[in-house]
């Protein structure tokens, strides 16, 4: 599943993204997810992308429309993810490739020999999860709009709630470049302050299962009432 809206800036990394998977993981299937609410609604496609499973112990990649990862730490991901309780993180390296290394990529250079820059922490870009594991800790909290702080706040939801984070498979993700969104204004401001609230909660399991469960009674309400989903 690809989070995905048509953008000019972002079309090339797209393509090359689908590319990639056509090339060297031709087992996956590849779909676009997106909603039909006014502004790109990151964390609720994530969460959408997972909730239409038929099973919820089927294994579902969700990964970002301008990154990729090496195949076989993503076919490990995807063997652990069935049993593992545990969302899977196909990498421990999160390579962003920039401007010169993705000029490179497109030229024809193998992504392990791009010029990138090593992006610490990182903890977003393909997640590998069931449903039944996503449920487990609430998945992603759909009040941040637009960018920023959703990935920070669900690995601390994770790594709290279900007693340890992520599980990480030893390879790299590559990351290409695009026009970078505005990280600025009054949304990005409640962004911040609730992530805080995730930072405050961190490690106190009571503290942010009340944080998750009031996310969860938002999602449902806006569910109700709000715009649905476009494949």
């Amino acid at each position: 599943m690809i989070p995905w809206r048509a953008t000019p800036s972002r079309l090339e990394a797209f393509e090359r993204v689908v590319a990639w998977y056509e090339l060297t993981l031709p087992e996956f299937a590849i779909r676009t997810l997106d909603t039909d609410d006014e502004q790109f609604a990151l964390a609720r496609i994530r969460n959408l992308a997972v909730s239409i499973l038929d099973d919820p112990d089927d294994v579902v990649v969700i990964n970002d429309a301008d990154t990729f990862p090496e195949p076989e730490p993503l076919r490990a991901a995807v063997v652990a993810a069935a049993d593992s309780g545990r969302v899977q993180l196909p990498y421990t390296a999160y390579h962003w490739l920039g401007p010169e290394g993705s000029a490179q990529f497109a030229a024809g250079a193998a992504p392990r020999d791009c010029t990138f820059e090593l992006v610490h922490r990182a903890c977003s870009g393909v997640y590998v999860t069931t449903r039944r594991t996503w449920e487990a800790h609430g998945g992603q909290d759909e009040r941040f709009r637009g960018w920023g702080f959703e990935d920070v706040a669900w690995y601390l939801a994770h790594e709290t709630l279900l007693g340890a984070p992520p599980q990480r498979h030893e390879g790299r993700v590559y990351a290409l470049d695009h026009a970078v969104e505005t990280r600025a204004g009054e949304q990005y401001e409640r962004n911040a302050r609730l992530m805080q609230r995730y930072r405050d909660a961190a490690g106190d399991v009571a503290a942010m299962a009340e944080l998750v469960g009031e996310r969860q009674a938002a999602s449902a309400a806006r569910a109700s009432s709000g715009p649905g989903a476009a494949a």
